[in-house]
């Protein structure tokens, strides 16, 4: 921040520097040229130049001051447009008093008499003079009005990333924490019957443990990574569903390697457990497909069932899935949930990257 108001200072004074002294140049030049110097020496125009610029520089500066002192391009009320007039006002009064002063100085100099401050040249001086401070004070809003939205702009910008990063961080990596109670509730009871197993299961738990914590750090992982966390929750629920849960999938292995948002599979197939083979008697299957056309990664996950919503269902996975779709791509990504024949198909549909 600090090093951003210095270049912006350095830039105003060049800025300051350049743009007066190329009006006075483009003055001085056009006297010269149209022959209106009348006898005047150049080198006196050249002094009166240098006058300009420095009274340029410095009363508009001071303008500058006042103006951030009032805050007046973030506060333009009636009150400030009539102080930031009378500023407009006192500095023309003085650009002109001191520009003719100094002018009549240097020409006495010069030309060892006196210019002649007549009415005609006070009027003319005066005028351009007023004019060129308008403009200046003009400019200087603009640009620095200009600036300030940019910024806002900016800012926004940073702040809806900021929320959108912090809503995916909430939304995705989340394991079911009834699904982890009862996981650890089953493990128990399956280290009476089977240790080797039992151990099996609590690594498998730990991975999926590690694996929803770290997916926090990131907003895509592999599909082949994802797959890993899929088996590891379809094992741990088949200790609880044991025959009543069968198992496909179906996977276009030239996909593999493609990244896919991180949990979004194991979501799908949580949810045709949790809502589809558990609420039934006699289970049924789960078949995880994954494809691809032209333009999209297709994921799909079918299993046996109607699609019904229960009374006490808060739609918590459901929700999740198209609120993270959403954030990530837009109205690029496609999530549908329908039932055909007797199954039930959740399809995602992302852009190919």
């Amino acid at each position: 921040m600090a090093t951003s108001k210095k270049a912006n200072s350095y830039i105003f004074w060049i800025l300051q520097f350049l743009g007066w002294g190329m009006l006075i140049s483009i003055n001085i030049g056009a006297q010269l040229i149209l022959g209106a110097d009348g006898g005047i020496k150049h080198v006196y125009f050249l002094f009166e130049g240098v006058v300009f610029v420095i009274l340029g520089v410095g009363l508009t500066s001071w303008i500058r001051l006042y103006l951030k002192r009032i805050n007046f391009v973030e506060n333009q009320t009636g009150k400030n447009y009539v102080k930031v007039f009378g500023i407009y006002v006192l500095v023309t009064f003085l650009f002109v008093v001191i520009l003719i002063s100094c002018s009549n100085l240097i020409f006495a100099s010069i030309h060892g008499k006196p210019l002649g401050v007549s009415a005609k040249i006070v009027f003319v001086t005066s005028v351009n003079v007023s004019i060129y401070v308008f403009f200046w004070v003009l400019a200087y809003v603009a640009i620095k009005s200009i600036v300030r939205m940019r910024r806002n702009k900016i800012d926004r910008l940073q702040l809806e990333a900021s929320l959108k990063e912090s809503q995916l961080n909430t939304l995705k990596g989340q394991l079911n924490p009834h699904f982890m109670f009862n996981s650890l509730n089953n493990i128990r009871g399956l280290m009476l019957e089977d240790v080797d197993k039992s151990r099996e299961m609590l690594t498998r738990l730990s991975e999926m443990l590690r694996y929803s914590l770290n997916m926090n750090k990131v907003d895509a992982i592999q599909i082949s990574q994802e797959l890993e966390t899929v088996e590891n929750y379809i094992a741990l629920s088949k200790i609880q569903l044991e025959d009543r849960l069968h198992y496909e999938h179906d996977i276009d292995a030239s996909l593999l390697q493609v990244k896919i948002p991180p949990m979004i599979l194991q979501m799908l197939v949580e949810n045709a457990i949790k809502h589809g083979i558990a609420t039934q008697k006699n289970g049924g299957k789960i078949k995880l497909i994954i494809t691809h056309n032209t333009k999209e990664i297709i994921l799909q996950v079918n299993n046996t069932g109607t699609l019904k919503t229960e009374s006490d269902s808060t739609q918590i996975g459901v929700d999740n899935i198209s609120k993270r779709l959403e954030l990530l791509y837009g109205e690029k990504a496609n999530f549908t949930l329908k039932e055909v024949n007797n199954e039930v198909q959740a399809v995602i549909k992302i852009p190919v990257s």
